[in-house]
């Protein structure tokens, strides 16, 4: 898959089979959208075309209140490379094209620029200033702009109305079975584990303290997680603990810090993507080290259990 970054130039692409949007979470509405568009490129020999934007739109829009992201950039781009795209199109989403009207984003960006050839959408997609743009208005005028346009109904994208708002509420409630039922995934959290202040050694828990790759990131519910990870080829499980550490610190800013089980290697620097597989139980404050002690413990024979380690 190549990936362009911003549409100044051309893309030179075989009949361009084209679809748009944000594609937070790439769950399994947005998969069966990039399915029918790979068939749809299969069929005339044509190239397929993901056009997304950068940052989020609606963090544009509404910049008091920047939408949570369910995946940073790189996580949507390793994503998007294993679905089997020939093109990504990252477009910059600022304020000034916010403006362009559906008209222009059609003659300037699909015609003039990619020399669209179909364009797949889903049932419920708005592109343009004020959200102008629709099927409506493309099947309206599908012959003067000269394109073909599939429409993806509400029935093949989802049966129960999948949309990244439902996983993202999911998540803050703790619901990662939910999510992962609607992204077709376990949620992922990636980042590069950093030192702490190593107190988890001390009670016979180490942990790995991980900074986010992005602050826009959404960080799920506080609490304990059953968590799994590949490091150097090798899957290891642990347990995740979100939250502001109210026994030991109790600190105002939200900490990730994962204990994975039977391993002692130090991963200081290394970069590690989590899957949250199941929401635990909510973070406590204990009243003694010793009572902490002993909730981890009952933890990691419930975790291990879970993931039949035992």
């Amino acid at each position: 898959m190549k990936v362009h970054y911003g549409i100044e130039k051309a893309l030179d692409c075989r009949k361009p089979i084209v679809t748009i949007g944000t594609f937070d979470g790439l769950h399994l509405g947005h998969q069966k959208i990039i399915k029918q568009l790979i068939e749809a490129a299969k069929d005339i020999n044509g190239e397929t075309v993901l056009i997304t934007f950068f940052p989020h739109p609606r963090s544009i829009i509404n910049a008091a209140e920047p939408v949570k992201l369910l995946q940073n950039q790189n996580e949507k781009i390793t994503k998007l490379q294993a679905l089997g795209l020939d093109h990504l199109l990252v477009i910059p989403f600022t304020r000034e094209f916010s403006k362009l009207t559906a008209v222009d984003f059609v003659k300037t960006i699909l015609i003039a620029k990619l020399k669209c050839h179909t364009l797949v959408l889903g049932y419920d997609h708005h592109f343009g200033n004020n959200r102008e743009g629709n099927l409506a208005f493309l099947l309206a005028n599908a012959k003067k702009f000269d394109l073909n346009i599939i429409e993806i109904p509400a029935k093949e994208i989802d049966a129960i109305k999948i949309s990244s708002t439902k996983i993202r509420n999911s998540l803050l409630q703790g619901d990662v079975e939910t999510a992962t039922l609607f992204l077709g995934y376990p949620y992922e959290i990636s980042g590069v584990v950093v030192a702490g202040e190593q107190l988890g050694r001390t009670i016979g828990f180490p942990t790995a303290n991980i900074s986010l790759n992005d602050s826009n990131k959404l960080i799920p519910k506080n609490g304990v997680y059953a968590v799994k990870t590949d490091i150097h080829g090798k899957e290891h499980f642990g347990m995740l603990n979100i939250g502001v550490n109210p026994t030991v610190q109790d600190t105002s800013s939200i900490k990730l810090e994962v204990h994975l089980f039977d391993l002692s290697a130090d991963l200081y620097n290394e970069s590690i993507t989590l899957q949250l597989i199941n929401y635990i139980r909510p973070e406590h404050k204990f009243d003694s080290i010793e009572a902490l002690t002993k909730q981890l413990t009952e933890d990691e024979i419930f975790v291990r259990n879970y993931f039949s380690l035992q």
